[in-house]
């Protein structure tokens, strides 16, 4: 994987036809490695060096074909665009079943059952590529979860969902446990949703050696104090995060907004928008949560202000000026924009190149000392592809990258998944000393952690219309509360 130690070390653990394996560590521990191990890839798809034995039933899983390890094994990844292959909703989820040779009846009564699922029903037309992120690892989910797997292996299933989808995916395991219709193997740093759902947990540590491997309540009695230590986020995380005190930010001037958007409206298919009669602002030093259910569009929002996409009505200004017509390095200056998918921004081969890009002296060793402080020291992986980095130090790396610029407007679209403990707190450390520097923060999150204790105005959006908006003498131009008459969720957000 790009280092010289191994990315998993010393794994021996045995689980139960119909059981649920839960894997935690640390970003960067190997978690991902073992699921992709499990669903075949490793060390087959993705280059290293395979030592040892892991079984799915009978079958060799370093030894079989692609074939029969699919037809036992399905794999939900982290990034859920990466495995949508056909254009419509119900063919994605088709593709699969037709691979296995499914009967055309069985398939057209399987689709749309898997879409419902998963909270899809009735989206069997619409295009995987005008899906919202969340929507996206919902399809994803249906396609993976469609043939009924004997195995089924989920890296970071919730990472991209909304606070109600994953309730709703966890409820789905959990009917999936009850049955104990497939074994599960589980990656996921939601704590308080993952480990009751367990009936293993393996905790691996920063080297990807087992801290522990046992029944929840064994794990954390022996070991809870060393996996808290290494940034394990544990069950009762939650309770303790929500008690404590928001990050110090000192309240934004009232003055001439940093961002004007007055009356936008943006649509990826005629006559569907996905966001509509924005009005909003926002100051300098601010820093904003924006929140709302997958498909409200948040995502596209921060995308009309970084100027990646033109509005069809309205307008956008950024510092007075149109963003989507600025040039590329002075829009630089202006705004970072962190996407949801990291890679999307990634510009080099080494994480050392990708960080220095475009800075001097001076300011690339601002943003070595910057990686420092997110856990990606350059000494250990500036030679590193960021590429082959772990989902959590990716999201990491690509934070860093949009602050080497010193923008005047950090963009960040859901920048805590994936994030162990220590990650999590750097990152709303590092936003809290920003907001003193006088950069305006607006992040599109998920993490009710952090639109309550980073940010200190709260912005939620639903159907493309901003429905609340919480900041002083704000809440221009919102759309329709909820309630009878409003318009459903837009897809492409």
């Amino acid at each position: 994987m790009g280092t010289d130690r191994p990315a998993l070390a010393g794994i021996d653990l045995r689980l139960d036809a119909g059981g649920v394996l839960l894997v935690v560590g640390p970003s960067g521990s190997g978690k991902s490695t073992l699921a992709r191990a499990v669903a075949g890839l490793v060390p087959r798809d993705v280059p290293g060096e395979w030592h040892g034995s892991l079984r799915v039933g009978e079958l060799e899983v370093a030894a079989a074909t692609p074939a029969e390890v699919a037809a036992r094994v399905g794999i939900l990844f982290q990034d859920p665009a990466s495995q949508l292959v056909m254009d419509r909703a119900a063919d994605d989820v088709a593709f699969g079943l037709e691979n296995r040779a499914w009967p055309l009846a069985a398939m057209r009564a399987r689709v749309p059952e898997a879409l419902g699922a998963v909270g899809l029903g009735g989206s069997e037309q619409r295009r995987g590529t005008r899906l919202s992120g969340g929507e996206q690892q919902r399809l994803a989910l249906a396609g993976v979860e469609a043939p009924w797997p004997a195995v089924l292996v989920l890296d970071e299933p919730t990472a991209n969902l909304d606070p109600a989808g994953a309730m709703a995916l966890f409820a789905r395991l959990t009917a999936l446990r009850a049955h104990r219709r497939s074994t599960i193997v589980l990656v996921e740093h939601r704590a308080d949703l993952a480990w009751p759902l367990a009936d293993l947990v393996l905790a691996l540590d920063a080297t990807g050696a087992p801290i522990d491997l046992g029944p929840p309540v064994a794990v954390l009695a022996r070991s809870g104090t060393r996996l808290a230590r290494e940034g394990i986020w544990l069950p009762d995380d939650l309770a303790g995060l929500g008690a404590s005190a928001p990050v110090a930010g000192s309240e934004a001037s009232r003055g001439t907004d940093l961002v004007e958007v007055h009356d936008a409206r943006f649509e990826y298919v005629r006559g569907e928008p996905a966001v509509r009669d924005l009005d909003i602002g926002i100051a300098a030093g601010e820093r904003v949560a924006l929140v709302g259910p997958n498909g409200s569009g948040k995502s596209t929002l921060l995308r009309l202000i970084a100027g990646l996409v033109r509005p069809s009505a309205g307008s956008i200004a950024l510092d007075g000026l149109d963003p989507a017509r600025l040039p590329p390095a002075r829009l630089a200056r202006l705004a970072g924009f962190v996407f949801q998918d990291p890679e999307l921004g990634f510009l080099a081969d080494t994480v050392a190149q990708e960080i220095g890009l475009g800075l001097n002296r001076s300011s690339a060793a601002a943003a070595a000392e910057l990686l420092e402080r997110l856990g990606l020291p350059v000494g250990w992986f500036g030679a590193r592809s960021p590429y082959r980095l772990s989902g959590g130090e990716q999201r990491r790396l690509s934070v860093a990258v949009a602050l080497a610029h010193r923008p005047r407007l950090l963009l960040l679209d859901e920048p805590t998944f994936g994030q162990d403990r220590r990650g999590w707190e750097a990152m709303a450390a590092i936003v809290g000393e920003l907001v003193e520097e006088g950069i305006a923060v607006l992040a599109a999150t998920h993490d009710e952690r952090f639109a309550t204790q980073v940010a200190h105005r709260r912005v939620e959006m639903a159907g493309g219309w901003i429905v609340a908006d919480d900041g002083p003498g704000r809440g221009r131009g919102a759309g329709p509360g909820r309630g009878a008459g409003e318009p459903e969720a837009a897809a492409g957000a």
